[in-house]
């Protein structure tokens, strides 16, 4: 294998994956940063009716939103362990999939795009909530005021608002999914032209003592990854202006 071929296969591959898992982690992850968004601001304007703010009026959402946080202080091995367990030829997801349709996810391009949308949820998700929690609710409570629906007051109001740091979270959940390696290795394993992110790659060329093939898979994803950071640090700062 060339390594010409080896760059582009395994850059194509890593921009392939990072993009559709950053598609599935807007979609989810933004849905969910709304939902805890929405709780919260509920949740104070409730304190605020009562002398004390504690029990938790809903214990299993800071549950569910402490498990979705969980890949961030886990090593990715052990999230890819987690994946191989649920999506495994034997998983608890894995066995019928496999039986109904003969196709398992374990191995292909399509669980190295699993592994990077678990590994950057969390980030979308922190970094949704932080941005529509930035809102002064005073502007959502004008909205309401005036008859508009709650789809109404997140579209025309609350996202319109907060849709730079929104879109900040996009840009850096993709950084991390192209960045993927440990949850990836796991559960898509390292097979040329087919699994091998840049990472891998990088990763495989420094074991066999290829350091020039090495150095350039680190430069061009460096560069991409200063882009991408580069672009998110400008969104925040206009976010926070």
């Amino acid at each position: 294998m060339s390594v010409q071929f080896s760059i582009l296969s395994s850059l194509r591959l890593s921009l392939q994956v990072a993009l559709l898992a950053t598609v599935f982690v807007a979609l989810i992850g933004g849905l969910i940063g709304y939902l805890l968004a929405r709780h919260n601001i509920q949740e104070r304007r409730e304190k605020k009716k009562r002398r004390f703010g504690f029990p938790p009026s809903n214990f299993l959402l800071f549950v569910f939103e402490a498990l979705i946080t969980l890949p961030l202080t886990l090593p990715p091995t052990v999230v890819g362990f987690y994946l191989l367990v649920l999506f495994g030829r034997n998983g608890f997801v894995g066995r019928p999939l496999y039986a109904i349709t003969g196709w398992s996810l374990v191995f292909t391009w399509q669980g190295a795009v699993v592994a990077a949308a678990v590994m950057a949820l969390p980030l979308m998700v922190k970094t949704t909530r932080a941005a529509l929690e930035s809102v002064d609710p005073i502007y959502l409570q004008a909205a309401q005021t005036l008859g508009q629906s709650e789809w109404q007051v997140f579209w025309r109001v609350w996202l319109p608002l907060a849709w730079k740091g929104i879109f900040a979270g996009i840009v850096l959940s993709f950084a991390r999914a192209l960045g993927e390696f440990g949850a990836t290795l796991m559960i898509a394993g390292n097979i040329p032209g087919a699994t091998q992110t840049m990472p891998m790659a990088i990763y495989e060329a420094a074991t066999a003592g290829n350091e020039r093939l090495a150095l350039i898979l680190v430069v061009i994803l460096s560069l991409i990854s200063l882009m991408v950071v580069s672009l998110t640090n400008y969104l925040e700062q206009r976010h926070a202006q």
